[in-house]
């Protein structure tokens, strides 16, 4: 079991220690003695041994470990499907594919263009790694109808998936990725069906795109992010990209706005991931929210060289950042902060409103609140966000697991974005950590956590089928009486001035139980003891 934030991440973990709860791998924060071997990895993609998976997308795309999880054959399948899916749909204009800096990353997107060339689709395929918000600018501004991204995010180098956002801009919602999990999974079992050009034929067709899907996004960015404050405080700032595609775009950043205190402290870019500490687990994972990934740049706050630090995963479309006060910001308490400023700053229309996921600090509903502006709440997904910044009713849409984006931009989450306006905060306003207790001294302070449980698909299966009428006889928990129920992505139930919420991973084989109060640290685990209990998880 692991749980994250609380008091600190620190006291969270040496307290889990002290009751058994969970070990913390002795090797968390330290660098791996074996790397992953590329060339058998490479060789379990284009041969995976035994049966493989079948297509299946979570929360954003499919995804699994190299091998039999996701190899060439997924990745050619699910780009007929979309090919078969524009081609139904009579949907014009060229498909962006492409990847970020993964071991097979490169391949997925040539092997995906293969695909769509030979159905007589046009493909824009950059030489170069794309951050996922990327994807999403080219698509709501026109130059492509839709995307197929290479990438599983955040997770272990042996890790492979494919993402596909629609002509929205947005990952792609229940109705489309069923419809492709059937077509794909058809290809699976047929794959002589899979139409394919080589890439050389196709680029002789006319098939194959050249186009700048860096200078838009960037120039885009300054008229969303205050670049010459953030140059004129001069404040002394770390930037690392987790050997990911934000690299080559935090450098064009510093180099278009002029920026000499914006330092990339590593430009290290290797499929292994070597140079990343390894996580909690023992595994390397390029989360820019975990304090073990990010033990490189809360040393570099730690020891005064710079005043703040900020991070992308490898796919950029999640942010971490760090401060000399604060340390490792947890994303919550980014968002608060992010929320308020952008209120008082960029003064957004009265029926603008917060938006936020299920699992997300109840703090940002006071903030609203007391700004009156309104609060959203969806469920866990970035796909559920998408209508809304989309018809601009959001002045922030937010997540807990470190993703943020906003109407009037992409409608997917910009981990970019995300660190360029936690610098221009920290540059207008002061250290991250000291705003945010300055929310928490006037909106009161919540005591936040996630735990995750390791479980089976039947017990996921059994919490995804309670309904609130079966709450019934939950009237009251940890000495709060329950205000109400919400059944659409797992169970929540709220009380007077806390919640808890138990819903099921779409991707792996864990229950994650959120929970918040308003009280204390002591009531935070009385709830999530009693909640536990009640749910038998």
């Amino acid at each position: 079991m692991i749980e994250k934030e609380g008091a600190s991440r620190k006291d969270v973990a040496e307290k889990l220690l002290r009751r058994k709860l969970f070990m913390i791998s002795p090797n968390a924060g330290t660098l791996t003695k074996q790397r992953m071997d590329c060339t058998r990895m490479r060789q379990l993609f284009f041969q995976p041994q035994g049966a493989i998976a079948p297509v299946k997308f979570g929360t954003s795309g499919h995804r699994g470990q190299l091998g039999n999880g996701f190899c060439a054959l997924h990745a050619r399948a699910i780009a007929q499907a979309v090919a078969r899916i524009h081609l139904e749909d009579k949907i014009q204009g060229p498909i962006l594919c492409g990847g970020d800096t993964r071991l097979m990353s490169r391949d997925t997107a040539q092997l995906c263009a293969e695909v769509l060339s030979g159905n007589g689709l046009k493909v824009i395929l950059p030489d170069m790694p794309l951050p996922t918000p990327v994807f999403s600018f080219e698509i709501i501004h026109g130059r492509a109808s839709a995307s197929l991204n290479g990438t599983a995010s955040h997770n272990p180098p042996q890790d492979m998936g494919l993402k596909y956002n629609p002509s929205h801009g947005g990952p792609a919602g229940g109705a489309l990725t069923r419809r492709i999990e059937t077509y794909a999974n058809e290809y699976l079992q047929n794959p002589a069906l899979i139409q394919q050009l080589p890439l050389a034929q196709a680029r002789e067709k006319g098939l194959i795109l050249e186009q700048d899907v860096m200078t838009p996004y960037i120039t885009a960015l300054g008229q969303k992010v205050n670049f010459a404050a953030i140059k004129k405080a001069g404040l002394k700032a770390a930037i690392h990209p987790l050997g990911g595609s934000s690299l080559a775009f935090y450098k064009a950043i510093k180099q278009k706005y002029g920026l000499d205190n914006l330092h990339i402290v590593n430009e290290t870019v290797d499929p292994t991931f070597y140079f990343i500490p390894i996580d909690h687990d023992g595994k390397i994972r390029m989360d820019p929210s975990s304090p073990y990934p990010m033990k490189p740049l809360l040393e570099l706050v730690a020891s005064g060289e710079y005043d703040f630090a900020g991070a992308s995963d490898p796919d950029a479309d999640r942010f971490g950042c760090a401060t000399k006060a604060g340390g490792l910001i947890p994303p919550n308490h980014a968002l608060c902060v992010l929320a308020d400023y952008l209120i008082h700053t960029r003064h957004p229309a009265p029926e603008q409103v917060i938006g936020r996921t299920l699992g997300t600090t109840a703090l940002l509903d006071r903030i609203a609140a007391g700004e009156g502006y309104g609060l959203e709440e969806v469920n866990v997904g970035f796909k559920y966000f998408v209508d809304g910044i989309v018809q601009g009713r959001y002045l922030l849409a937010g997540e807990e697991s470190a993703g943020m984006s906003m109407s009037g931009w992409t409608p997917e989450k910009d981990g970019i974005l995300a660190v360029c306006l936690l610098l221009e905060i920290a540059s207008e306003k002061g250290d991250i950590a000291q705003l945010y207790d300055g929310l928490t001294a006037h909106y009161g302070k919540p005591y936040y956590t996630r735990v995750d449980v390791p479980t089976d698909e039947a017990a996921k299966k059994k919490i995804m089928a309670y309904k609130k009428e079966d709450l019934r006889d939950l009237t009251a928990v940890a000495g709060e009486k329950v205000t109400a129920v919400r059944d659409t992505d797992g169970i929540k139930v709220y009380l007077q001035s806390s919640w808890f919420l138990v819903r099921p991973s779409g991707t792996e084989n864990i229950l994650k139980f959120y929970a918040e109060s308003f009280i204390s640290q002591p009531h935070l685990q009385e709830i999530i003891a009693q909640g536990r209990k009640y749910f038998g998880v």
